[in-house]
């Protein structure tokens, strides 16, 4: 067992951004794993926010129960403008030396990430990052916690589509998440079987959008269902179905926006057992004396990456299931 590393006895933990499914089961982790090492645990409320506004609460063992299989935060959480001032990050640094906060782990995204390499820029304050965004668009993990659970919500909701599509001969046109990135859209519309997938990544004008649909509809007299991520060039699903609307009249095309139903929900077991790994990797992570990286899970195994290189790089969509979508229409 690691031994209690010297000036490291209170931690500071937080959710920030967008929430995803399994926060709850990181913070849990967090707790729970501190609680071995005699470590003190501070809850955040509202992310940078409470950081800011002195919303902090004392966490123990029983201060997690019971919430492994709920979605959302029990910390909540919020977007800070004010973080993003000197003055803001100031007042947040002033909180944490109130508390005598040694670290904090920080449960989010890229925006929270930057946040916390800026906070430990300028104030010297030790941060460890997990990995939470349902975009699944950070490098350094295969997974991020809340992708597994968007993408079976997001596939759920296609099949249940695909049904009423096929028994009225409609066109539906899904909006799932994914403003940059189109991970969710992929791997929903593969196993959807999606007869289109419009990603951010692989940019396609409106002509050849309908070139390919009226390829792909020659010999079927049914339905089609097409998955369009939210930040396609085309103007996310509703303005895809203006310009196409008037090239597939044999068609009742309907347009499905799934938006925040991708966010809410009991994790999947899949998502439960990730954040519950990096959870106790964060703990540890900061035990052996590592600072500034986030915690990850490559084929595996656990990995730590700088949080820099983490805000940096978009992880890439993998090329081979883009090829499969393809084969598969």
């Amino acid at each position: 067992m690691i031994t209690k590393l010297a000036g490291l006895e209170t931690i500071g933990v937080l959710t920030s951004g967008g929430d995803s499914p399994g926060m709850n089961a990181a913070v849990r982790a967090v707790v729970r794993v501190a609680a071995k090492y005699d470590l003190k645990v501070f809850g955040i409320r509202h992310g940078y926010h409470g950081l800011i506004h002195n919303e902090v609460k004392p966490m123990k063992n029983n201060s997690v129960s019971n919430i492994i299989q709920r979605g959302g935060t029990i910390l909540k959480s919020a977007r800070s403008q004010e973080f993003r001032t000197v003055e803001g990050r100031m007042k947040a640094a002033e909180t944490i030396k109130k508390y005598n906060i040694d670290a904090l782990v920080a449960i989010g995204g890229d925006g929270t990430f930057t946040g916390a390499n800026i906070l430990s820029k300028e104030h010297g304050i030790k941060v460890i990052g997990i990995p939470a965004t349902i975009d699944n668009d950070i490098i350094g993990t295969d997974e991020t916690i809340g992708y597994d659970t968007a993408l079976n919500t997001a596939l759920d909701a296609v099949d249940k589509i695909r049904d009423t599509a096929d028994a009225h001969e409609r066109m539906f046109l899904v909006e799932v998440m994914g403003r940059d990135a189109g991970f969710i859209a992929l791997e929903t519309s593969i196993a959807g079987g999606a007869e289109l997938a419009l990603l951010p990544e692989e940019l396609m004008d409106i002509d050849d959008v309908k070139s390919q649909l009226k390829n792909m509809l020659k010999n079927q007299v049914r339905s089609s269902l097409v998955v369009v991520a939210e930040g396609d060039e085309s103007g996310g699903a509703i303005k895809l179905a203006e310009q196409i609307r008037d090239d597939f009249k044999k068609y009742d095309m309907r347009v499905c926006i799934l938006g925040h139903i991708q966010r809410g929900g009991s994790p999947t077991a899949r998502d439960r057992v990730l954040a519950s790994r990096l959870g106790a990797a964060a703990i540890k992570t900061l035990m052996e004396g590592h600072s500034g990286v986030m915690v990850g899970i490559v084929n595996g195994k656990i990995k730590i990456t700088p949080i820099k290189v983490a805000v940096d790089r978009k992880k890439d969509l993998d090329h081979s299931l883009i090829e499969l979508a393809k084969l598969l229409r």
